[in-house]
């Protein structure tokens, strides 16, 4: 490299598992008098397109051995990468060792994400590691004065450009952009190898967390216009926002990712099987689900519980979308449709609405599936288990004399389905499979209760319905009540039964009340706080 940072480029190494563009970009190398040097199946492809490429145990004199696991890790390959170009003993070292200077690497390395997100098995996945590739990739990163690194084939394109304005060298702002970018890639390769081995050991959670993947899209904006946002690919196989196929609509925001990713979380909690369920989120959090024997009536029944925030709404199903859904839908605004499928007639009708970003994601995701959590905090990473707890009716306990119905159990049921979903604190009332009333993110549980139970009077005058939804409703709190204040104003509002963990120190005193107040309440022995 001289003073103006520009280094010459005349020999490169290129050892890829995915050929694509293999031969066109290699060929331009070729054309710009750069010698090529390659290893197995990508040497195979150069020759194969009419090229002239070395192999690499001509340099090394050791041929490829143990099935191609050892081929380039040497100090004929890793000298010539990692050799200084202006240090007096690199490059007597160089001469005295038969070295060859390298100027450019390109390496993608063995596909293991890919691997693993097919489902592989552990021995499977151990085969696709690769070893001498990023060891490799380090080395010309960590040498990126003087050496260029490609961890992606089209990052090519932008070396032969620079190689074509100055003379056939490269600059050392576009080696120190491709060395970070080098450096993330092996990180993220780590961190996914990493989280597959994950499974494999105990808990708790090792002493080193790592996450990484490859950016699939810069998004517009962040929450809001001044932040910078795109969306990454973590390693983990689930149903979501991230493996959906987008079928119509402006592109993705990065509330619209937030939004949709809640909705289809907690319509998954639901059994397509048993009944059909449509859930609508407003800002993470839900403003109506409900449960029916069919998608049109569980939307109408969701819809209606809170037709005002439901505008501009985020609208998730747990069953093949059909056209009466559809047509539905269509009826007012709304951002983003997402559901496992979609039926010919169901996006016929939803493709009268330009705007409406339609995601199909081929299946439900697993409520019960183990995964990780994370939220950032000033200089660190808070990462927990993701909630998969459930509760099912015989492991409810009875607390109060009067025991519920079959019906309220249902409800209570279904309404703590939901309450999971719901920012903290958090309040549901639930009647017919349906929410009546959702109260989120109060400071006080109280408040939540009176929030959930005004949402509910506010329904009933948009429908025109007699007395809100909540009366003889099942109410759900995330946590415990402290105080049977909270416990009192949902009675108030019309609940006869109530869902909730239990394990306050007053419990006794809010048993009291509700069987003062001729309730019916079981306690789950799991809390669901959202934050």
């Amino acid at each position: 490299m001289d003073a103006s940072g520009l280094a010459p480029l005349k020999r490169a190494l290129i050892s890829v598992s995915d050929k694509t563009g293999l031969a066109e970009r290699a060929a331009k190398l070729a054309d710009a008098g750069v010698e090529l040097l390659s290893t197995g199946g990508t040497l195979q492809a150069l020759r194969d397109a009419g090229l002239e490429a070395r192999d690499v145990s001509s340099v090394t004199e050791y041929p490829e051995m143990m099935d191609g696991r050892v081929k380039t890790l040497h100090p004929r390959i890793h000298g010539g990468l990692l050799a200084r170009r202006d240090n007096e003993d690199d490059l007597a070292a160089m001469a005295e060792h038969g070295i060859p200077q390298i100027d450019l690497l390109v390496v993608n390395l063995y596909p293991f994400e890919e691997t693993a997100r097919s489902g592989a098995d552990i021995d499977a996945c151990i085969q696709k590691i690769d070893v001498g590739g990023p060891a490799m990739i380090r080395a010309a990163a960590k040498n990126h004065d003087h050496v260029a690194v490609c961890t992606d084939m089209r990052d090519l394109d932008k070396v032969l450009e620079v190689m074509a304005e100055h003379h056939g060298q490269t600059t050392l702002a576009m080696r120190r952009h491709l060395a970070g970018k080098a450096f993330a890639r092996t990180a993220a390769y780590d961190s996914a190898i990493a989280a597959r081995f994950e499974p494999e050991v105990e808990k708790p959670a090792q002493s080193w967390f790592t996450i990484g993947g490859p950016r699939l899209e810069k998004l517009r904006y962040g929450e809001n216009p001044h932040q910078d946002a795109a969306l990454y690919q973590a390693p983990e196989q689930r149903p979501g926002v991230v493996s959906a196929r987008q079928i119509q609509g402006k592109a993705l925001s990065y509330n619209n990712l937030a939004d949709a990713d809640a909705a289809f979380e907690l319509v998954s909690e639901f059994d397509p099987e048993e009944r059909a369920a449509a859930v609508i989120i407003k800002h993470a959090n839900p403003c109506g689900a409900a449960a029916a024997d069919d998608l049109a009536t569980a939307y109408e029944r969701a819809f209606a519980g809170d037709p005002i925030s439901a505008f501009g709404g985020i609208a998730a199903f747990n069953r093949t979308l059909d056209a009466k859904t559809a047509d539905a839908i269509t009826k007012i605004f709304t951002e983003v449709v997402i559901a496992p499928d979609a039926d010919e007639a169901a996006l016929d009708i939803l493709s009268s609405k330009k705007n409406v970003r339609v995601l199909l994601t081929g299946a439900l995701a697993d409520p019960t599936q183990p995964g990780w959590t994370t939220k950032a905090v000033a200089g660190g990473l808070l990462v927990q288990e993701r909630d998969t707890g459930h509760v099912l009716a015989q492991d409810l306990k009875v607390v109060t004399k009067r025991a519920p119905s079959e019906g309220e159990l249902a409800d209570m049921l279904f309404a703590w389905r939901v309450v999971k979903h719901v920012k903290s604190n958090a309040i549901v009332f639930a009647k017919g499979g349906t929410t009546a009333g959702v109260g989120m993110g109060q400071t006080s549980r109280v408040e939540a209760v009176r929030l959930a139970a005004r949402k509910a009077e506010d329904a009933a005058k948009e429908n025109g319905w007699d007395a809100p939804r909540t009366t003889d409703s099942a109410c759900a709190s995330d946590a415990f009540f402290p105080f049977p204040d909270g416990l009192l104003e949902a009675a108030k509002a019309g609940a006869r039964c109530i869902i909730q963990p239990g394990g306050s120190v007053r419990d006794e005193e809010v048993i009291a009340a509700a069987d003062e107040a001729g309730l019916a309440m079981v306690f789950t022995g799991m809390r669901h706080f959202r934050h």
